[in-house]
Parts: structure tokens; C-alpha cells; sequence
């Protein structure tokens, strides 16, 4: 009797109704939850669980420690909310009443938002869908209004074809900064995309892109982002050789394309062509870091020292070297990591070696910069260099213990041409504890600190007011790079568009050198800062006058337009331009 009752218990029952829901595992949670009790429960091999649900082994073995860490998640909790909409229902008869009227859905929230009703568009093709109402065609521009961006043409290098179909007389926000061609030409801009290798596509040679990214920057425009608000300008168009300007992507995807290989190269035939155009002599050259903050989540960046922020943060450690004599910067580099920053010195004594053939004479920089390492292996290499030596509480206490007598005064020339009475005292055989040998060190009072500043140095014989005033100097660099950001907006790059920062700063210092050059030619404008010049001449408007092969651009009356007629102008040949003549006149 047991025996019968024992069968009859283990004898499969027919499915009862609902059941089929449990045969078929639906894709997804369902499914895995299935595979993973017969798996886990119910001890079958992985491999006939995988067949039976549709996973590989692998897949199964993936979801089985997915579920382990805490992946158990696969019934959804009912979350009870309201079931009506207020704001919706209050609407509901002027939406239909607007609709009645032919208004589109973006017309009808406008209305509403005019009336003081907050409904966004997806609450208003709800009300429309539920009264059975149909989709409708949009009405014509001229009814609803005109477009909210101008349709521009596909951006690409000019063609003869083009030039003749341009308009004999095309008015334009940015005829000034067709006024930066002559020194383009003079640095010879092609020959230095030609050194730098730098690519080029099917429509825009490797020259035209990088005058599309250099536009951005010689007008202004804090983001790459931004470049829509000059991309329907003629003259910006003109400038660059394009039908029109690249838009953010096509230029920030170009910008991933060129390698630190590259911007080196670049940088080495633009500064052979600045110091053979007496833009920089190098005799002397004051060296810094940067850090540009990250302003987007989740960077993968490393933390920096950021001055702005008085904090470690999340940010883009920058390199540039300027010329003391000319403030020209020369040099910058984006590609730098904490493991290997202290060998930038280094590395960029390698670049002007390449640059003029010799190792720089004179490097003069903040503490930060290097490591007495380093600073060894500049004295073997023969390099000179200016530096500071941190203040500890046993030196500043030894200082401040020696006698009035110790001292020596001295009459130094700052920035700005400014003399400076300041006391002395030097050793001239210091010792750091990594340094191999000797160095001078000078403790100078008086330079705008509380504490004695000292300064440390392997020039033995320079005259100690000599390398207090050259040292004096390096603030110069601190002063290029506050023009940086704030003609250049060297800080706004690492934002939500995402930019090369190692293109970028490179194409600072050229926008720098072009300004450099620029205010040569213009009378009383030597020592003007970017953004003067940027405000006063780039930014002048003014029309482009088709000639066939010469183009004329004449600029608009402003205040400074006597300035713009005493400076040197000269009748240029450019050649993205096909060869075309450009001259400037003025209204």
C-alpha cells in the first residue's frame, strides 16, 4: 500500500493553468533566475544548464559570480504612485483647443509656457495620442517662424569653382583676423604643418584644419564648443580657406588624431622660424608648470597642485617655457605625468638643442620644476640654471642669527624697469644633500617676502645682482600664462567637449607668437598684451571684396583705425588661398 501511495506521488501532474509561464523562462531576469537555481540548487553541470537557457559556459559562469557579488536582484518591487496628473488634466482642453487651431506640439508649449502652464512636450503628445487626435505635418517657416541656426555649407577647402561663386561684397564680423595673415606667411605656416606631419582629410587639408582651430583661438572663443557662433562668418571662413568653419566635432576629432610626436615636431620648425624672425633670442628662458583644472566627473586624470583652487585636484599638468628677453613663449607640453615631470627640464633642453644646434645657455624656474637630480645632469650637460632652494626652519634660523655686518646692499632692477633695494649674503660653495658638487646660493631679503628668498645657481661667475635680476624676471612667465588664460582660455579646456589639451596649448603659444608679431607692426602697440589686441584690431568688422584673384579686406571705422593706418600692411600671396592676392583698405 505505501509502495502505490509512494508512486502515485512522484507521478508527473498536468500543468494546471498559468503554468506554460514557468515552461518558458521570458529573455532576461527570468531566464537567469532559471539557470541559476538549476545551476546553484539543483547541482546540474554547467555546460547542459548553459544549453538549456540559451547561455555559453562562460556567459553562465559570468552570471554565477555576478550573483555571488550580490547581483540578486531580479523581481521588481511594485512602487505605487499616483495615477492621475493634475497639471496634465488642468491642460487637457487648451491643448485640444491648440491642436484644433493646427498648432505643432513645440507651438502648443510655447503657449502654455506663456500662460504660465508647465508641461513639456512629452505631457502634451500624451493629451493628443489619448483623444485620438493625428500627427500633423509642420507648418511652413514662414508661419511659424524662421529657422533658429542658419543651414551652413559642408565644411571644405575652397575651389576655384567656389571662389568665383563668391559674393563680390560680403559683409563680416571678423576682418580682423585676416589682418594675422602677414605673419602667418612669415612664419611660413605651411612648411610647419609639412615638418609636423600633421594629417589632413578628403575635403580639408591638414592646413585648413589647424587655421579652423587657430581661428578659435585668435578671436576669443572659450570653447572648441563655441566655434557655431562664428562658423557662418565669411571672413573667418576666408581666413581658414574653407567654404566654412569645421563644427565642434569634426574639429575635436581631428585634434585625437595628432600625437605628442607631432606637436613636438611643430613646435621645433616654429621656433626655428621665431628665432630667425628676431621673435625670441633664447639666451634666456624661464620655465614653469601649469595645471588646468577638470571640470567634467569621473576624469581619469591625476591630481596637481592647482593655485587658483589653493588644493590637489584633478587636472592636466601643463609644461611652458618662455623667452625672457622677448616674454615670446616657445614651448608647451600636456603630455606629462607625475612619474616622469621632473625630467621635462630635461627633455626640453633636448628640444632647443634640436631647435638651434646648442643646449640652452640659461634656465632659470620655481623649486617645483625639478629635482637636484636633475639639476646635476644639467651641469654635466653644461646647461645653466637659476633655481630656488626651499627655506627650512634651521636654515631661516641660521639667517636670521648672522649680524647686520653680514649682509650686503644691493640696487637691483625688477620688472617693469623698477629698481629695488635689497640685502644680501652668499656662500659660495652650498651643498644639497642629492646634488653631485657645489653650488652658489644667495639669500636675498627684500624681494616681497617676509623670509630671505634663496636662490641657488651653477653660474659661478655671473654677478650676484646679475642672477638676482634674472631670477627677478622668471614672474614674466606667470604674467604670459595669466594672458594665456585670459586671451587664449588656456583654463576652459577640459569641459564637457572634449579637446586634445596637448593640441591645444600647442596652439596657444603659436596664437601667442602671431600677437607677438602682430603688435611689431602696429605703432605704440609693442608691449600690448593678446587681449588688447584681440578687443582693438582682431575683432574689427568689416566686408571681404571679391576681385577674381585678389581679395580685398576692408576694414570698418572704429576708434583705432588711425592706429591700423600707420601700421605695416603689407599686399600678401596666400597660398591656401589658390595663390590670391589680399589687400587691405579702410572704410
Amino acid at each position: 500500500m505505501n509502495s502505490i501511495i509512494d508512486q502515485s506521488a512522484n507521478t508527473p501532474q498536468a500543468a494546471r493553468a498559468g503554468g506554460e509561464f514557468f515552461a518558458v523562462p521570458a529573455p532576461g531576469p527570468q531566464t537567469r533566475y532559471e539557470a541559476l537555481r538549476a545551476y546553484l540548487l539543483d547541482g546540474e553541470p554547467a555546460a547542459a544548464v548553459a544549453e538549456r537557457f540559451g547561455y555559453t559556459t562562460a556567459g553562465l559562469r559570468s552570471a554565477v559570480a555576478d550573483f555571488r557579488a550580490g547581483a540578486k536582484n531580479f523581481f521588481v518591487d511594485a512602487r505605487p504612485g499616483p495615477k492621475t496628473a493634475p497639471g496634465k488634466d488642468a491642460a487637457r482642453t487648451r491643448i485640444i483647443a491648440l491642436r484644433a487651431q493646427g498648432y505643432s506640439i513645440d507651438e502648443i508649449a510655447a503657449e502654455l509656457a506663456a500662460e504660465g502652464i508647465g508641461l513639456n512636450r512629452t505631457g502634451i503628445s500624451e493629451v493628443i495620442a489619448e483623444a485620438g487626435l493625428p500627427r500633423i505635418w509642420r507648418r511652413p517657416e514662414a508661419a511659424r517662424g524662421g529657422p533658429r541656426r542658419e543651414n551652413l555649407p559642408r565644411a571644405r577647402a575652397l575651389t576655384p569653382d567656389d571662389y568665383a561663386q563668391l559674393p563680390a561684397d560680403a559683409p563680416t564680423r571678423m576682418a580682423g583676423l585676416l589682418l594675422a595673415l602677414p605673419d602667418l606667411l612669415a612664419l611660413d605656416l605651411p612648411a610647419l604643418v609639412t615638418a609636423a606631419g600633421y594629417p589632413g582629410t578628403r575635403d580639408i587639408p591638414a592646413i585648413n584644419y589647424l587655421l579652423g582651430l587657430l581661428a578659435v583661438k585668435l578671436t576669443g572663443t572659450r570653447r572648441v564648443s563655441h566655434v557655431h557662433d562664428l562658423a557662418a562668418d565669411p571672413g573667418a571662413a576666408l581666413f581658414a580657406g574653407l567654404t566654412a568653419l569645421p563644427k565642434t566635432t569634426a574639429l575635436t576629432t581631428y585634434s585625437y588624431r595628432l600625437q605628442h610626436a607631432k606637436q613636438k615636431k611643430f613646435l621645433t620648425a616654429l621656433d626655428k622660424a621665431s628665432v630667425a624672425a628676431g621673435l625670441a633670442t633664447g639666451e634666456v628662458l624661464n620655465l614653469d608648470f601649469h595645471a588646468v583644472m577638470h571640470w567634467g566627473e569621473d576624469a581619469a586624470l591625476e591630481k596637481h597642485y592647482v593655485p587658483s583652487r589653493s588644493q590637489r585636484t584633478r587636472s592636466v599638468l601643463t609644461f611652458f617655457a618662455e623667452d625672457a628677453d622677448s616674454h615670446a613663449l616657445l614651448y608647451a607640453n600636456a603630455d606629462l605625468a607625475k612619474a616622469t615631470q621632473n625630467n621635462e627640464v630635461l627633455d626640453f633642453a633636448e628640444h632647443w638643442k634640436t631647435v638651434t644646434g646648442t643646449h640652452p645657455a640659461l634656465l632659470v624656474m620655481d623649486s617645483k620644476v625639478t629635482t637636484q637630480t636633475q639639476l646635476g645632469e644639467l651641469t654635466q650637460r653644461g646647461i645653466g640654471f637659476i633655481t630656488l632652494r626651499a627655506r627650512t626652519p634651521k636654515l631661516t634660523a641660521h639667517l636670521h642669527a648672522l649680524p647686520t655686518s653680514a649682509w650686503t646692499n644691493l640696487t637691483v632692477a625688477r620688472a617693469g624697469g623698477k629698481t629695488h633695494r635689497v640685502r644680501m649674503i652668499e656662500d659660495p660653495a652650498a651643498k644639497l644633500s642629492t646634488y653631485p658638487g657645489t653650488l652658489r646660493q644667495l639669500a636675498v631679503a627684500g624681494l616681497g617676502h617676509d623670509e630671505p628668498t634663496i636662490l641657488i645657481t651653477n653660474q659661478h661667475s655671473m654677478p650676484a645682482k646679475q642672477i638676482i635680476e634674472t631670477y627677478s624676471r622668471r614672474m614674466n612667465i606667470e604674467q604670459r600664462l595669466a594672458e594665456a588664460i585670459r586671451s587664449f582660455h588656456l583654463d576652459s579646456l577640459t569641459g564637457a567637449v572634449p579637446l586634445n589639451i596637448d593640441l591645444d596649448v600647442v596652439l596657444t603659444v603659436l596664437a601667442h607668437t602671431l600677437c607677438d608679431a602682430l603688435r611689431r607692426r602696429i605703432p605704440g602697440y609693442q608691449a600690448a598684451t593678446p587681449d588688447t589686441l584681440q578687443r582693438r584690431f582682431l575683432s574689427t568688422g568689416g566686408h571681404i571684396l571679391n576681385h577674381g584673384n585678389q581679395i580685398v579686406v576692408r576694414l570698418d571705422r572704429r576708434t583705432y583705425s588711425p592706429v591700423l593706418r600707420q601700421a605695416t600692411l603689407p599686399e600678401i600671396s596666400v597660398p591656401w588661398l589658390g595663390g590670391r592676392t589680399v589687400r587691405y583698405e579702410f572704410a
